[in-house]
């Protein structure tokens, strides 16, 4: 759901609780439209998350620790320049709506003090966060520069004065008598349905409104115009409610996924299993961090899949022209039965005959068959036409043989990359697959940065049982993991002909099926099968896997293998990598 007003009212209490006159340590922005600030109140450091993600914008305190890039972006480095070492003096929420205000108390660089004002603008696609000077409204820098190409109403960018959004006509929560509802829906025909509360109020999403209206009906309340005194009077209690900080901070979620949160409980939403939580940044956090960082990650790869997706075609395509290159490599004995057949009876054959009907003596029946001439040319000439035709399509299908199978080979290939960018959870992983597509001529090489890059490493887990798993993310890692990390007598194991991850059981302590299935279920998991069930998983000794010459990264042989089958699901093994 949208993170609506009612909600960032309950976070706005946390940070007011909390972070009220700490002061401003660090500055990091660790992705282009989010924002990190460390701040330090009484010896306790709180990292503050602003993010105005077009599709998760939120703002709360988190735990989760994100990499920074290289070379922080020019906002990061206008808010280190006025906001490093200021204090936090207020912070304010606009009319119950999306619109938050920090206040940060700093010194300038003739020594006074001023006040520079962080807004953050939580409206979805059009989330911004900008930086104001406080005494003369001059917008230092925003996240998200918005022009009058983009936007001749409202603009965004460093220099001009600052503009908040158009105000709503809708009525604040906080801030109404009974009047002014039954005026405002009258006035704007607002129909009695579950989404009257969400037309009526700033702040109140539609969820909300769907559960205030679900409520009304189970204390046997009629929707009508009638009953409008009556459901106000509700409705006040609700709001009251909110105002003494009441709140509850429950997640609901099913098997597959996350459903929904708020700050009061959800009835509506009875059928789903709920999860407490102490805190609203706790919960969104938790919320948003897997949602957040899946969306991520997929735009980060996003050209990656295409590269892949495109090369699939080609090759795909290219198996089927191949395919019909073979059906007519087939017909080559026909011709070399022709030439052979012509050849005895090359005495038979004049110069002029556009056919001929001979005796075929290849076949059991002893049947006569007719085989056409060019008049233009010799007995001879025509007998080696059909040879030079039958030793065309034999060498065609020689030819056509060894690139279906090459063919086939980059489609196993490309499939485990594809599988390997599906399943990454780091930008240092889509990295590597990056570098090594570049290796293996998908994409040209660029000029990296001298500075060293750290490589990301196989995911490293421990079984219940106590004994070391590794899973590769890539086939670079696969390579590593299986010839040259891995001892002769660890447990390899794949998915069977299912493009997926190597992974290393280490046999350096005992162990029974229960961990035999928790690394099994890992090359499930991390395979392109993830979502099937009984999955075939092939295990054996390293010694028994081999890599061809010449083959591409993370393409081996083994034998001497077995196999079990899994139902892949989530890994909940600990992991130490």
């Amino acid at each position: 759901m949208a993170l609506d007003g009612i909600f960032l009212y309950s976070i706005i209490q946390e940070l007011k609780n909390k972070i009220i006159n700490g002061r401003v340590e660090k500055v990091n922005q660790p992705e282009k439209d989010e924002i990190l600030l460390s701040m330090k109140k009484d010896r306790k450091t709180y990292k503050l998350l602003i993010s105005a993600s077009a599709i998760y914008p939120r703002i709360h305190f988190t735990n989760i620790i994100k990499e920074n890039p290289m070379a922080p972006p020019m906002f990061c480095m206008l808010l280190r320049k006025y906001l490093n070492s200021s204090k936090l003096v207020n912070i304010r929420q606009i009319d119950s709506d999306r619109i938050v205000l920090l206040d940060f108390e700093s010194t300038d660089d003739l020594g006074f003090n001023s006040i520079y004002t962080l807004i953050i603008e939580i409206m979805g696609r059009h989330s911004n966060i900008t930086l104001i000077r406080d005494r003369d409204n001059l917008i230092m820098d925003s996240i998200k520069h918005v022009t009058p190409e983009i936007n001749s109403v409202r603009c965004l960018y460093p220099g001009i004065s600052f503009k908040f959004p158009p105000k709503s006509n809708k009525l604040n929560p906080f801030n109404y008598n009974y009047e002014d509802l039954s005026l405002f829906i009258i006035n704007n025909y607002i129909s009695f349905d579950k989404n009257l509360f969400y037309k009526v109020f700033t702040g109140i999403s539609k969820q909300f409104s769907t559960e205030i209206h679900f409520k009304i009906y189970s204390e046997n309340i009629e929707f009508s115009v009638e009953n409008l005194f009556e459901i106000n009077e509700y409705i006040l209690d609700i709001f009251n409610t909110i105002k003494k900080d009441n709140f509850t901070f429950d997640a609901y979620y099913n098997e597959k996924e996350w459903k929904d949160f708020y700050c009061l409980p959800l009835t509506n939403l009875q059928d789903y299993n709920t999860k407490n939580f102490k805190t609203p940044s706790i919960l969104l956090d938790t919320y948003y961090y897997e949602k957040d960082k899946k969306d991520r990650l997929h735009s980060k790869s996003s050209n990656l899949l295409r590269l892949l997706n495109n090369n699939l075609d080609r090759c795909f395509k290219k198996i089927k022209l191949l395919e019909n290159t073979l059906k007519e490599c087939n017909k080559k004995d026909m011709y070399k039965t022709y030439g052979e057949l012509l050849t005895a009876n090359i005495y038979n054959i004049n110069m002029g005959d556009k056919e001929i009907s001979v005796l075929n003596y290849y076949n059991e029946n002893n049947e006569y068959i007719t085989i056409k001439l060019s008049p233009n040319k010799t007995p001879s000439e025509n007998i080696q036409n059909y040879f030079k035709k039958y030793n065309k399509l034999k060498k065609s299908k020689e030819a056509t043989t060894i690139q279906i199978n090459s063919t086939k080979e980059e489609i196993n290939y490309l499939q485990s990359v594809l599988t390997s960018v599906l399943n990454v959870e780091d930008y240092k992983s889509i990295d590597d697959i990056k570098r090594e597509l570049m290796e293996t001529g998908y994409i040209k090489f660029k000029k990296e940065s001298k500075k060293k890059k750290k490589e990301s490493k196989p995911m490293h887990f421990l079984s219940s049982e106590g004994v070391d798993i590794y899973v590769g993310k890539n086939n670079i890692q696969n390579d590593f993991l299986t010839l040259k990390f891995a001892n002769n007598h660890d447990l390899w194991m794949h998915t069977k002909e299912i493009p997926g991850s190597h992974v290393i059981l280490k046999t350096t302590k005992d162990f029974t099926n229960k961990t035999l299935e928790e690394a099994a279920n890992l090359a499930a998991y991390y395979s392109k099968a993830k979502d099937s069930s009984k999955v075939a998983v092939d295990y054996t000794n390293i010694k028994n896997v081999h890599k061809p010459n010449g083959a591409k990264p993370g393409m081996v042989i083994y034998y001497t293998n077995k196999t079990i089958y899994i139902n892949p699901e989530k890994p909940l093994l600990k992991r130490l990598e």
